[in-house]
C-alpha cells in the first residue's frame, strides 16, 4: 500500500474525531452532591461504552469516539474535583448555599451555588464561577451586590441565605 493511502486514512479518522470538551481553568469546586453526580456520570458512560464495544464490528465508531471523549472529560473533572465544605452559614454565602435575592423592583429569585458540572439554571443551580455566582459568593445577609450581566448590570440585595 502506498504511503499516500495511509495518510488519507489517518486524515479521514481525524476528520471524524469528536472535538474535545473544554476544561475550565477555574478551580473545580463541587458540592458533595456534585461529586456524586460526577461519579454517576462516569459509571453511566463506562456502561454505555461497554455496551457499544460489545457489538464488535457492528459498533458505531462515532458513538464510541464520543463516549471516549466524554469519559476523558468527566474522569478529568473527577480528578480535579475539590469538594467544598458543606454550606452551614445563614449569614454568608458559600458554595452550596441557597440564596434568595431581590432586585430594585422587588423581584425575588432563589438559587443554589454549585460547581460548573452540576449547574442547571432551570433548576436554580448556578455555577459559583458565573457572573451571578461570583457576585453572590461571600456576600452576607442584607448586602447589596452588583451582578455584572450582558443585558446590563443589576444591583441585588441578599434577603435570605440557607445552608444546603
Amino acid at each position: 500500500m502506498s504511503r499516500a493511502f495511509v495518510n488519507e486514512d489517518s486524515a479521514a479518522d481525524h476528520a471524524n474525531a469528536p472535538i474535545e470538551r473544554h476544561i475550565s481553568s477555574q478551580p473545580n469546586y463541587v458540592t458533595a452532591q456534585g461529586l456524586a453526580l460526577l461519579h454517576a456520570k462516569v459509571s453511566e458512560l463506562k456502561a454505555q461504552h461497554s455496551q457499544e464495544s460489545a457489538k464488535g464490528d457492528d459498533a458505531d465508531k462515532q458513538r464510541l469516539a464520543d463516549l471516549e471523549r466524554d469519559l476523558r472529560y468527566f474522569n478529568q473533572r473527577l480528578l480535579s474535583a475539590q469538594v467544598a465544605a458543606p454550606a452551614t452559614s445563614m449569614d454568608k454565602v458559600q458554595i452550596g448555599s441557597w440564596v434568595t435575592f431581590a432586585d430594585e423592583h422587588g423581584n425575588e429569585q432563589r438559587v443554589q451555588l454549585v460547581g460548573e458540572d452540576q449547574a442547571d439554571a432551570a433548576q436554580g443551580l448556578i455555577n459559583w464561577g458565573s457572573p451571578l455566582g461570583r457576585a453572590l459568593l461571600g456576600a452576607q445577609l442584607g448586602d447589596e451586590v452588583l451582578w455584572l450581566r450582558p443585558a446590563g448590570d443589576l444591583r441585588v440585595e441578599i434577603i435570605a441565605i440557607e445552608p444546603a
